[in-house]
């Protein structure tokens, strides 16, 4: 019942996610189409704009030479200022010609070019002053003017349709693409969802059976079975740890955690495992006050991790530290074994990582790769759940030192 009730919840979800997934992916889509389109088209739009530029310089250059009682094309006018007086086309525009840049290019001795306004028309003029003269040619714009209008409004009848098809398209392509993603994300969560169903029940079962051998064995065997049942509630709860880190939608309730105290539980622990590799593993004094914010059973995986992989280069010791500096609580687990490849600093939290020692430095298993599994990836995800970020680094004495630091809470 509860597997099921958790797929019907699920269910919308998944599907509340794969639409906002599909949106995301429409918007940007679209959005570089259309990004796309108004690049072509402003390059399109300049280069007509050159062009037609281009061809109005010509124009005027070509009039300048003509004279005002030349044939000249329509909408071409050339007016001609002299010691004799001042020389105009017929049926020139009002306004023509502008004195003011002839004065202009008098003053300046450059050719002036500039657009005006001439009788209500757009107009392109040159004034150019040589050898004692002023030549005033005015080309229209008004022809060029309609062609950039047409232009700007062919591409916008086209960019519209275009653009709509580009949305569609998008959409169904992000449909296409997210609906398997969406399906495997589903499958993986209802795999987690049985495998939790399933565990908690052995889990549950040896919990109550060792709480039960507890209250019938003799006084000699309660602390052995009380260990048993220690390490079936962190089974439990790391259990609990590992369902919710598996999905992203759920997060743990976080409440203040001693890291002192983690880390005590965890070398209590391991203290068999260390005996029989003839490997001590203690913590150094102090730190017992230092609080951060997060989950119990993610911070005890995240030490139980640190040390079982400093277990498993340490020559002979392994020593675990909880300090607090300035805002941060620093938890640090050194070894005095090989050490970490040089370069190998940020490879080693990546899933699988493996490298091979130094030969010199005599590390465990001489030239035998050193793999690192899981352990170190799960430690940095678990830190990045809890603000935390993961330094490694060397011993002074030799060994590899694993740092983790958590933003630090005051503590009660």
């Amino acid at each position: 019942m509860t597997v099921s009730r958790r797929r019907r919840r699920d269910g919308p979800a998944d599907a509340a996610g794969l639409r906002r997934a599909v949106r995301r992916l429409t918007v940007a889509f679209s959005a570089l189409m259309v990004g796309l389109f108004l690049v072509i088209a402003g390059v399109v739009v300049i280069i007509v704009a050159a062009t037609a530029n281009e061809s109005l310089l010509n124009a005027l250059t070509s009039a300048e030479h003509a004279g005002p009682s030349a044939e000249l094309p329509p909408g071409t006018f050339v007016a001609i200022q002299s010691s004799s007086g001042v020389t105009v086309s017929p049926e020139a525009p009002e306004g023509f010609p502008v004195t003011s840049s002839m004065a202009s290019a008098v003053e300046g001795g450059a050719p002036v070019v500039e657009r005006v306004t001439l009788d209500g028309a757009p107009y392109m003029i040159r004034t150019d002053s040589d050898s004692g003269r002023v030549v005033q040619v005015a080309v229209s714009t008004r022809e060029g003017d309609e062609e950039m209008a047409r232009l700007l409004s062919s591409l916008l009848l086209a960019g519209v349709p275009a653009v709509a098809g580009a949305v569609l398209i998008a959409w169904w392509m992000s449909g296409r693409a997210m609906r398997p993603m969406a399906d495997a994300l589903a499958m993986q969560r209802r795999f987690v969802a049985d495998a939790g169903h399933e565990l908690r029940t052995p889990v549950t079962l040896l919990s109550t059976r060792a709480q039960l051998l507890l209250r019938t064995s003799p006084p000699g065997q309660k602390a052995g079975i009380q260990e048993i049942v220690t390490d079936a509630r962190s089974l439990t709860d790391i259990l609990e740890d590992l369902l919710v880190a598996a999905d992203p939608r759920q997060d743990a309730e976080r409440v203040p955690v001693l890291l002192a105290s983690v880390a005590d539980d965890v070398l209590a622990s391991v203290e068999p495992e260390a005996a029989s590799r003839q490997v001590t593993a203690a913590r150094t004094p102090g730190g017992s006050d230092v609080a951060v914010l997060g989950t119990r059973a993610a911070l005890i995986r995240l030490v139980m991790a640190l040390v079982s992989n400093a277990m498993d280069h340490a020559a002979t010791h392994v020593e675990v530290s909880v300090t607090a500096t300035g805002r941060e609580a620093v938890l640090r687990v050194a070894d005095d074994g090989p050490g970490f490849p040089e370069g190998f600093d940020q490879h080693a939290l990546t899933r699988f990582a493996s490298a091979r020692p130094d030969a010199a430095r005599g590390g465990r298993g001489g030239a035998s790769p050193r793999h690192y599994g899981l352990g170190l990836a799960l430690v940095a995800e678990v830190a990045a759940r809890h603000g935390g970020r993961v330094e490694i680094g060397a011993h002074a004495g030799g060994g590899a030192v694993v740092t983790v630091r958590f933003p630090r809470i005051k503590n009660g």
